[in-house]
């Protein structure tokens, strides 16, 4: 699917392109060159600094970011995301402090990458999932506001947790294509009462894994579905709605439709 320039996908094949490089950028790089072999990608490199970690996946037309994350299966993975201070960020406004810990340990290498005369031709992407979300949403941030910087197309996340303060979020100009798994509750930290806000244009996959576009009232009583379907299964809903393997799978379904 990617052998052909990422920009001539429509929004389904792109959604799923990303999510499949979200959950390959969770691999190690032999397996993860291996697997983006097969969709198109000729360039692999993988960041690894103090356990911050992201690959470049490039061909002769695009150059995409996928950023790492984490797969929490216990509440206690996720109490990082609870305790989220807010700092000033690099451009305009508050961002979690944690999560703009993990981009500047990276952003040196990623930087120098990005702006290499030799992929001046290449149209830049940003893809992740948990922690990699927000990772990839500050960096899409950074190269926005950087005017020796490549603007990133487009940037997409999958079961990401809200990154910054409102003046943040406003300011963040690239559209951001934010997928939602139903239950998923990273997607529900850091808090909102703490000043927290989304970005993006959310997409929704409601308990049975459709894209859908709820209203208010739906979507609650689809998020009580989803836990209901979960307990009958002997699961988690909060966290099973977390893995990529679930967006992906999904993705995979919507494509067929």
């Amino acid at each position: 699917m990617a052998t052909k320039p990422i920009m001539s996908l429509n929004i389904k094949e792109r959604s799923l392109l990303f999510a499949q490089l979200a959950q390959i950028a969770y691999d190690d790089e032999a397996e993860a060159t291996k697997k983006v072999k097969s969709l198109g990608f000729t360039t692999v490199e993988f960041y690894d600094i103090d356990g911050a970690q992201a690959y470049r996946f490039q061909n002769k037309s695009d150059m995409v970011i996928a950023c790492r994350g984490t797969q929490p299966t216990e509440f206690n993975d996720i109490k990082a995301d609870l305790r989220a201070v807010p700092v000033m960020a690099e451009t305009i406004g508050r961002v979690h402090k944690g999560f703009k810990k993990e981009v500047d340990e990276l952003w040196p290498l990623v930087l120098e990458d990005i702006t290499r005369t030799v992929n001046k031709d290449n149209t830049l992407w940003f893809c992740g999932h948990s922690l990699g979300a927000a990772m990839a949403t500050i960096m899409a941030s950074r190269c926005f506001y950087n005017a020796h910087v490549p603007n990133p197309y487009e940037l997409y996340t999958y079961g990401s947790p809200r990154v910054g303060w409102p003046k943040y979020v406003k300011t963040l100009g690239v559209r951001h294509v934010r997928w939602v798994n139903n239950n998923d509750i990273v997607t529900r930290v850091p808090l909102a009462v703490m000043g927290y806000k989304h970005h993006g244009e959310e997409r929704y996959m409601n308990a049975y894994g459709q894209v859908r576009n709820p209203t208010g009232w739906q979507r609650v009583k689809d998020r009580f579905r989803g836990m209901w379907m979960g307990l009958k299964q002997g699961k988690i809903d909060n966290f099973g709605d977390h893995s990529m393997v679930n967006y992906v799978a999904n993705l995979e379904n919507w494509n067929k439709e």
